[in-house]
């Protein structure tokens, strides 16, 4: 059952991922495209978890995606407040 639920994590993710590629496509805001790279880390993050069959917790390099995520959410909210102060 958790293998469905980390399937389901990783297709939501990626899903996101997309539409906030979308996004940036069309509005060309840098915010989106930290925020795709992020989403689409999580979702290979999630795909590895249930290719792998284990728990998170045994494998600290799929928790190392996760941070990468996380940071690129972080670079890109940081990116847009220099940029709206600069402007």
């Amino acid at each position: 059952m958790k293998y469905f639920v980390w399937g389901v994590l990783a297709m939501g993710c990626l899903v996101v991922a997309v539409f906030f590629l979308h996004y940036w496509r069309s509005s060309r805001e840098r915010l989106f495209m930290f925020f795709s790279a992020a989403f689409a880390l999580m979702a290979v993050q999630w795909t590895l978890s249930a290719l792998t069959g284990t728990d998170e917790s045994q494998h600290s390099y799929l928790l190392i995606l996760r941070i990468l995520a996380f940071l690129s959410i972080i670079a890109g909210v940081m990116d847009k407040n220099r940029r709206d102060r600069l402007s």
